[in-house]
C-alpha cells in the first residue's frame, strides 16, 4: 500500500489538477482566442498549464521543506529523503517557471517565436524593463537558488533558511495578474500572498508525507501526521480567510457569483471545504487510529489519495482563475481618466477627514497583521491553558500585558493610524512608535519565551518543534550579539533616522510589501532592544545590579537621543519629508503638511522621554526587589514558581541579562 500511495498520490493530484484546469478554462473562457494579437492555442493553453505546474512544484518544495523543518527527525532516513524530494521539486519549479516566463512573453507580445536578434532584444526588454517580466525572472532565479541549496545543505538551520528563501519565491507571484491590476491593490496583494503561502504549505506538506512514508517507522507515523495536521489546520484557516477577501475584491457583488469567474470561485470554495472536512476526519479519527494500530494504515492512505485529488481540483481551478476575466472592475484608480492627486500616488481614494471620532472608528484592516495577531492570541492562550491542565498557574498580569500588546499591534497596523499613515506624517510616526516601542515593552511584560519554556515539552525524536526552535533562536550567535546593550540601543536609536531621513519612507508608504517589511523591522528591533533595556542584569549574573542598571539607563538616553533629535529635526531643519508625496496629496482637511510633521516630531520627543522614564522606573523597582530578596521577575506567586522543563522556574529571575531575548522577553527566566 505504501508504494501504491507514493505513486497514486502525486499522480492523482496531477491528473485532477490537469483535468480541472481544462474544464475551468472552457467554463471561464480563460483560453478563448484574443480578438487582437492572439498568441495561438499553444500559448493560450500552455501558459495556464505551465503556471499550474509552477504552483504545484513550488508547493511541493516549500511545503516539503517546512514539514522537514518542524516535523521530521534530523538523524533519521526521512530527513535526507525529504530534502532530496524538495530538491527535485525545486528543480521542476525552476524549469516550469522558465517555461511560464517564455509563454508569458509570447502572450504579452502576441507574436510568433523567431530566432532573430529582434526577438531576443524584445524578450530582454520584457524581462528587465517590465514589472511582469522582472517578477517572473525573479521567480526563476529564486527557484534555481532553492534547488542549489537543497543539494548543498543538510543541517537543520540551513534547511530552515532554504525554506525562507523558497517562500520569498512566492512574492513575485503576488505582483501579477488580477492582484497587480486591482483598484484595491494593497489588500489584493496581501490576500493573494497569504493564500499562496497557506496553499503551498498545505499541499506540499501532504505530498511530502506521501513520498517519505516508506522511511518513516510505523510507530512514528502518527506523530509526523499529527504535526502535519496542525500545519494543515492553520493553512485551512489562512487559505479560507484570504480566499474570501480575494473573492470579495474581484467579484464585487453577490449577483456576480453566477458569472464564469464566480462559478469557478464556488467550485474552488467547495474543494477547500471538502479538504477541511477531510482534515477534520484526520484529526478526530485517523491519527488516533494510527496511534493505536500503526500497521492498519490502509484507511489513512485511502483518505490521503482522496484529499490529494480534491487538492488537484482546487489547484486546477485556481490556475484557471488567473486567466479568467473578473466581474469587478480591476482598473487601478491611477489609470482612470481623471484621477485625483491621492489616487495617482496611492491608487486609493483620499480618506475622509478623521474628525473627533475618526481616530477611533476609521479602520483599514491589514490581513497579514490581523492573521498574525489571531495566531499569537491562540498560541498564548494555548500555552496558558496547557499550564492550567498541568495544575500550574500563569500570572494574570502577564496575560493582561499580552492582550494589551496584541491590541496595540492591531491598532498600529489595522486601525486609524494605518488608514492615515500614507497621508499624515504624524499618523506614520504614531504607528511606528507603537510598533517599535510600546508593543515590544508589552511583549517583555508578557514573557512569551518563558511561557513556551514552561508549557511546551521538548521532543525526543531529534525533530524541532516550538520549544526547540525557540531555543535555537534565543541562543543564535547573531541574536545574542544584537541584544548586547549598546548594539541593541544604537540599532534602535538609528532606526528612526534610517526610516524618516531616507527614501525608505517613500517605499513604506507607496508599496504594500515595503510597508510590511518596515513594520516587521521596527517590531523586531524593538523586541531585541526593549527587553534588554528593562533587564538590569549583567552578563553572567543572576540578579540585578546597580552597574547594569546604569548601563541600561545610559542606553535609554541613547535611544531617546535618536528619537528626540529626529523629532527636533522634523520641526524645521529637515524640511518637509518626502514633499513629493506628503505635500502632493491634495488634502483639503487636516493641518498643513509642515504643521502635521511638527506634531509628529513632538510625538517622537515625548516618546523618547517616556522611554527614559520607563527604563529608570523599572530598573529601580527591580533593584529594590533584589535588595529585599524578591525574584528579579518582580513578584513571587504560585504561577511565578511553576517549574520549567530545564530546571528553571517561571518568574524566578534567574537570567543572564545580556541574553536579551532570553532574559528580557521572558521576563527574567533562565536563558538556558
Amino acid at each position: 500500500m505504501n508504494r501504491i500511495a507514493r505513486i497514486a498520490g502525486p499522480g492523482v493530484l496531477l491528473l485532477a489538477a490537469f483535468v480541472s484546469l481544462l474544464v475551468a478554462l472552457v467554463v471561464g473562457g480563460g483560453a478563448d482566442a484574443a480578438l487582437i494579437a492572439d498568441p495561438g492555442a499553444v500559448v493560450r493553453f500552455g501558459l495556464p498549464i505551465a503556471r499550474m505546474l509552477v504552483d504545484l512544484s513550488a508547493a511541493a518544495a516549500i511545503g516539503g521543506l517546512a514539514l522537514a523543518t518542524i516535523g521530521l527527525s534530523r538523524t533519521a532516513p526521512e530527513w535526507d529523503r525529504a530534502i532530496d524530494v524538495a530538491a527535485a521539486a525545486a528543480g521542476v519549479w525552476t524549469v516550469t517557471s522558465a517555461v511560464t516566463t517564455f509563454f508569458t512573453y509570447l502572450s504579452v507580445a502576441g507574436g510568433a517565436v523567431s530566432l532573430d536578434a529582434k526577438f531576443g532584444q524584445s524578450m530582454g526588454v520584457f524581462l528587465t524593463g517590465t514589472d511582469l517580466g522582472l517578477a517572473w525572472l525573479t521567480t526563476v532565479l529564486v527557484a534555481a537558488a532553492v534547488t542549489v541549496l537543497c543539494f548543498a545543505v543538510r543541517s537543520r538551520g540551513m534547511v530552515a533558511l532554504t525554506t525562507g528563501v523558497a517562500l520569498i519565491g512566492l512574492v513575485p507571484l503576488t505582483q501579477q495578474g488580477h492582484a497587480a491590476g486591482t483598484a484595491s491593490h494593497d489588500a489584493a496583494v496581501t490576500a493573494l500572498g497569504l493564500h499562496l503561502v497557506g496553499a503551498a504549505l498545505w499541499v506540499g506538506g501532504l505530498v511530502m508525507l506521501v513520498l517519505i512514508r516508506d522511511v518513516v517507522p510505523g510507530a512514528r507515523l502518527a506523530a509526523v501526521v499529527g504535526r502535519y495536521s496542525s500545519i494543515a489546520l492553520g493553512c485551512f484557516v489562512l487559505v479560507s480567510v484570504s480566499g474570501v477577501v480575494s473573492a470579495q475584491i474581484r467579484i464585487g457583488a453577490w449577483a456576480e457569483l453566477g458569472s464564469p469567474y464566480g462559478v469557478l470561485v464556488l467550485v474552488k470554495v467547495g474543494a477547500i471545504v471538502a479538504m477541511g472536512v477531510i482534515g477534520a476526519v484526520h484529526r478526530k479519527r485517523v491519527i488516533s487510529a494510527l496511534t493505536a494500530a500503526p500497521a492498519k494504515a490502509r484507511p489513512f492512505w485511502t483518505l490521503i489519495v482522496v484529499e490529494l485529488a480534491v487538492m488537484g481540483v482546487a489547484s486546477g481551478f485556481a490556475a484557471a482563475l488567473g486567466r479568467t476575466a473578473t466581474p469587478a472592475g480591476q482598473l487601478a484608480l491611477s489609470k482612470t481618466s481623471d484621477p485625483t492627486p491621492a489616487e495617482v500616488l496611492t491608487d486609493d481614494s483620499l480618506p475622509a477627514a478623521p474628525g473627533s471620532w475618526g481616530w477611533l472608528t476609521n479602520w483599514n484592516i491589514d490581513l497579514f497583521w490581523l492573521m498574525a495577531a489571531v495566531l499569537l492570541v491562540a498560541a498564548y492562550a494555548a500555552g496558558v491553558m496547557r499550564l492550567g491542565r498541568q495544575g500550574r498557574s500563569w500570572p494574570v498580569r502577564r496575560s493582561v500585558a499580552a492582550g494589551v500588546g496584541i491590541v496595540a499591534l492591531v491598532v498600529a497596523t489595522s486601525g486609524s493610524l494605518h488608514t492615515y499613515d500614507r497621508y499624515l506624517v504624524s499618523a506614520n510616526v504614531g504607528a511606528h512608535v507603537l510598533l517599535g516601542l510600546v508593543v515590544p515593552a508589552l511583549v517583555w511584560a508578557a514573557a512569551p519565551v518563558q511561557l513556551i519554556r514552561a508549557a511546551v515539552h521538548r521532543r525526543a525524536d531529534d525533530s524541532a518543534g516550538v520549544a526547540e526552535w525557540t531555543t535555537v533562536f534565543v541562543d543564535n550567535a547573531v541574536v545574542r550579539y544584537l541584544v548586547q546593550p549598546f548594539p541593541a540601543f544604537l540599532l534602535l536609536a538609528g532606526l528612526w533616522w534610517g526610516l524618516y531621513a531616507t527614501d525608505v519612507l517613500r517605499w513604506s508608504v507607496s508599496d504594500a510589501m515595503g510597508r510590511t517589511v518596515v513594520d516587521l523591522v521596527f517590531l523586531l528591533v524593538g523586541l531585541l532592544a526593549l527587553p534588554t533595556l528593562f533587564t538590569p542584569i549583567a552578563l553572567g549574573a543572576r540578579s540585578p545590579s546597580t552597574a547594569a542598571f546604569l548601563v541600561r539607563a545610559a542606553g535609554a538616553v541613547v535611544v531617546a537621543a535618536g528619537t528626540v533629535s529626529l523629532g527636533i529635526a522634523m520641526q524645521g531643519p529637515l524640511g518637509l519629508l518626502q514633499a513629493s508625496w506628503f505635500g502632493a496629496m491634495g488634502r483639503t482637511w487636516g493641518p498643513d503638511p509642515l504643521v502635521d510633521q511638527a506634531r509628529a516630531g513632538t510625538v517622537l520627543i515625548v516618546g523618547g522621554v517616556l522611554v527614559v522614564v520607563a527604563v529608570v522606573a523599572v530598573g529601580l523597582v527591580r533593584l529594590r526587589g533584589a535588595a529585599t530578596g524578591l525574584p528579579a521577575g518582580s513578584g513571587a506567586t504560585v504561577g511565578d514558581r511553576a517549574t520549567v522543563g530545564d530546571g528553571a522556574t517561571v518568574g524566578d529571575g534567574a537570567a543572564v541579562a545580556d541574553d536579551g531575548i532570553a532574559s528580557g522577553v521572558s521576563g527574567g527566566s533562565s536563558a538556558r
